[in-house]
């Protein structure tokens, strides 16, 4: 049995989450906050308040997972905090699961996604291929059409884990 982590778990997530547990996997989801933990909950999917700010929660809800969604490609707010999520803090959050259970990572990227971010995201990406053997998949599929999402996040998924 399969276990994965949904960092970013709105409503795509618990979408890809709730595909996922159809499937014979065990998904847990972050959400910043406890109300977006409740909807997690409901979706089917065991909660976890993480902030993906702050690494050091998310590797918390790292126990037992083999792996990781990073659903921060469409992600608002700050410009230098929206940098920090494909840059530092996915640097951070991939320097952390070398000794985990972790076997694959997949990453969204989307339209609106600045090409410096993406850029940043793939350097780290590619350095933690590189340096210990981390696995990853990249889906690049249209927000706006959800069940080309799903099909290809669940075909990543597939890639990673068989």
């Amino acid at each position: 049995m399969a276990r994965a982590l949904i960092v970013g778990c709105g409503c795509r997530g618990r979408e890809l989450g709730s595909a996922l547990v159809d499937r014979g996997w065990v998904v847990r989801g972050t959400s910043r906050t406890e109300r977006g933990a409740r909807a997690i909950a409901d979706a089917g999917i065991e909660p976890a308040v993480a902030d993906p700010d702050r690494i050091a929660t998310v590797i918390d809800a790292l126990e037992g997972v083999a792996l990781i969604f990073w659903l921060m490609g469409s992600a608002a707010g700050e410009p230098e905090a929206v940098a920090a999520l494909h840059g530092p803090r996915l640097t951070r959050l991939l320097e952390e699961i070398v000794d985990t259970p972790v076997r694959g990572f997949v990453y969204e990227i989307s339209p609106g996604l600045d090409p410096d971010h993406a850029a940043a995201a793939f350097a780290a990406l590619r350095h933690a291929g590189e340096t210990w053997r981390i696995p990853f998949e990249v889906v690049d599929a249209d927000l706006g059409r959800p069940e080309l999402w799903l099909e290809a996040m669940l075909a990543a998924a597939g890639e990673l884990v068989g």
